[in-house]
């Protein structure tokens, strides 16, 4: 016979069913939680970087690497191969314009300056014995010439006193052809000895040119040998800094070896290096910007170096503060070159996410959760970057490494603050 239920034992299994419904639910939320955990991974927001995008100014950069290099530098060589005699200067010294940094051994150029006298002397008696003779030589042809023309003289009043004697019958014809023959000897004579003073003078004179030629030859020769004598006493070009001396006594040098080197004290500019790929991008008159730490220096480029070596164009930059203290001699800094500027557009921080220009994909955050977008980006100056498409202003994107997760669409932050 059946026995009735109570009504608290239905309530008892009502509750029963109720809490077994509540503890699935439960479960099921909890499973769901679990694999969302798995198929939505999360970051904490300390370790990624969240730039917002703003308005604001951007500059278009090129990155190369610079070299701060004095404004004005002069290297001093050796005139020849030589060796040094002795030591005036020390390295890092400031000097004054001419001052005595280096003596060389001068025995050799001594030796060859004292030939060139001894030649030079040769000479100027040479032209002296030829300006000499040839007036010697002047005098004895005037002489001769005097004397022909005494007898040209003689021979044609003996002539004309023949032909009138012939006319009466008082002179032979032979006689009279003697006196004829004689006249005509002498003018060939007279005429021969005239000629002979002007071959004499023009030939004496070709001489004495062809010695005051070597005279001369011989003299720029001497004042090269001055010069190199003077050279070896190496001195300042002008007031400044030894960036480079050679100290040793008694070094060999050759001919052409940097010796010395003054640098302009506290007056820089700056060198800088690039892929040729920018050559085209580059022209004088480009402001810069140059990063050493977190000083930044302004300038502008100055000269584009026609010449690219392996790859590589250089570029001479002009420093708004050439005398900056910051500034020392072969130190490396960043050059950034502005090729282009735009004003009030939306920019964001720059960061390892963003992969230079054009599109990409990139996490926006919005409520919690980074979505992947894509992203225009535009002009950027290492610092920050153009936002021409992707995003609004005031979103914010994850701009540091996301290589973690970067297969996932979504991803949650958490600790957000």
């Amino acid at each position: 016979m059946d026995i009735p239920i109570t009504p608290a034992t239905l309530q008892r299994r009502r509750r029963l069913t109720m809490l077994t419904g509540a503890l699935v639910l439960t479960a099921l939320c909890a499973s769901a939680w679990g694999v969302n955990r798995i198929l939505r991974p999360s970051v904490n927001a300390a370790d990624i970087r969240v730039a917002e995008v703003r308005l604001g100014d951007i500059a278009n950069t090129i990155n190369a690497a610079g070299v701060v290099i004095p404004m004005h530098e002069e290297l001093v060589t050796s005139p020849i191969q030589s060796r040094v005699a002795k030591v005036h200067a020390k390295l890092g010294q400031s000097v004054a314009a001419g001052a005595l940094l280096l003596e060389l051994d001068d025995h050799a150029i001594v030796l060859a300056r004292d030939s060139f006298k001894e030649q030079l002397a040769q000479q100027e008696n040479r032209i002296l014995g030829l300006t000499l003779e040839l007036e010697q030589r002047r005098k004895q042809i005037t002489s001769a010439i005097e004397l022909l023309q005494l007898d040209l003289q003689s021979a044609r009043v003996k002539f004309e006193r023949y032909t009138t004697l012939r006319k009466a019958g008082g002179v032979s014809g032979e006689d009279m052809l003697t006196a004829e023959l004689n006249v005509k000897r002498f003018e060939i004579q007279l005429r021969q000895q005239r000629e002979l003073i002007d071959d004499t003078r023009r030939a004496t004179s070709s001489s004495i040119e062809g010695a005051r030629l070597q005279k001369n030859i011989l003299q720029k020769q001497l004042e090269q040998q001055q010069e190199l004598l003077e050279r070896t006493r190496v001195r300042a070009p002008f007031a400044g800094v030894l960036t480079l001396l050679v100290e040793d006594e008694g070094a060999s040098l050759a001919m052409g070896q940097q010796v010395a080197r003054v640098s302009e004290p506290n007056n820089y500019r700056v060198e800088a290096s690039l892929s040729d790929f920018h050559a085209r991008s580059l022209s004088p008159g480009q402001s810069v910007r140059i990063e050493q730490g977190k000083e930044t220096l302004t300038g502008h480029v100055q000269t584009v170096l026609p010449e690219i070596q392996n790859g590589t164009v250089k570029l001479l930059v002009t420093l708004d503060q050439p005398s900056h203290p910051l500034l020392r001699n072969k130190m490396r800094v960043d050059v950034n070159i502005v090729t282009d500027q735009k004003q009030q557009v939306l920019v964001a921080d720059n960061g390892p996410a963003i992969n230079g220009k054009g599109r990409q994909q990139l996490y926006i955050v919005q409520d919690g959760i980074a979505r992947k977008t894509e992203v225009n980006i535009g002009a950027g100056d290492g610092k920050a970057v153009e936002i021409i498409a992707g995003t609004a202003l005031g979103d914010k994107i994850i701009v540091s490494d996301t290589s973690a997760f970067k297969q996932h669409e979504r991803i949650r932050i958490n600790n957000q603050h």
